[in-house]
């Protein structure tokens, strides 16, 4: 591989932002952004884990600022975005990583659990979509956008029953395709990752349990659950100039799981 394509997988000028960017894969997205040589602004509801994860980048010599800020409330995005790119010249990239889960049986799903999903995971990823595409519209270069989805978002689970959480992440899916053609003529990308069960506190509960982890190792061509900086990893490559010819696709980063 030659140094030129090796430099395909820089960010170095960009300013990438990172929702739920406080732990988990959101974490390792922000750090892997600013070890490529992006601005990032790690965006998580919880302030102080935010701040944590500015203050790791920066200690291991990259550049990151830490926003509180919840997803799904449009006024609070608007003025964040606006204020990021005020400040740094615009926006590059979008990482919409925030998520929440309910996992209950349907029939026993109170509809405020439902909505409040639906909230983050679907109206938030809009917004924050919308609201990125605006700034990159106005400045004219373009932009990446990558969506967390799920491997829940393409098939039916079965392991146990979390139907606002499936339903919302097969809403990212085609969300990621519709917008993808909708913004291509403006030069934005807009991509999307589904990944397998991850060794992250957000599905901690399952964790805790070696029968369910058993069976989902045993669905699992590689035989394991996937590790943040895995996915993260997907991500950077989705917002790099390395997938320049890259959009509307949904990435699954899943030993496999699909593909039985």
């Amino acid at each position: 591989m030659s140094q030129h394509s090796l430099n395909a997988f820089r960010l170095d000028g960009s300013v990438a932002l990172v929702t739920g960017g406080g732990s988990g894969i959101g974490k390792e997205t922000c750090i892997a952004m600013a070890q490529a040589g992006a601005t990032v602004r790690v965006i998580d509801r919880d302030g102080a884990a935010a701040d944590a994860v500015a203050a790791e980048i920066a200690g291991q010599g990259g550049r990151a600022c830490a926003d509180a800020a919840d997803v799904s409330d449009e006024a609070a995005v608007e003025n964040l975005f606006a204020n990021v790119a005020s400040e740094a010249g615009g926006i590059d990239i979008l990482v919409n990583n925030a998520g929440m889960a309910i996992r209950k049986p349907s029939v026993e799903l109170p509809r405020d659990d439902w909505e409040k999903v639906m909230a983050v995971n679907m109206t938030g990823v809009f917004l924050c979509s919308r609201i990125a595409a605006r700034h990159m519209i106005a400045r004219g270069k373009g932009g990446a956008i990558v969506n967390t989805a799920s491997i829940m978002g393409l098939s039916g689970g079965g392991l146990y029953p979390n139907i606002s959480y499936q339903t919302s992440k097969g809403a990212v899916v085609n969300m990621t395709r519709a917008l993808a053609v909708e913004w291509a003529p403006h030069g934005i990308r807009v991509n999307a990752v589904a990944p397998t069960y991850v060794t992250t506190p957000f599905i901690a509960p399952l964790l805790a349990q070696p029968e369910l982890v058993a069976r989902i190792k045993a669905m699992t061509p590689l035989g394991r659950l996937a590790e943040p900086h895995e996915v993260a990893l997907a991500i950077l490559f989705l917002a790099s100039p390395a997938a320049a010819m890259i959009t509307g696709h949904t990435l699954a980063v899943d030993g496999g799981f699909l593909a039985q």
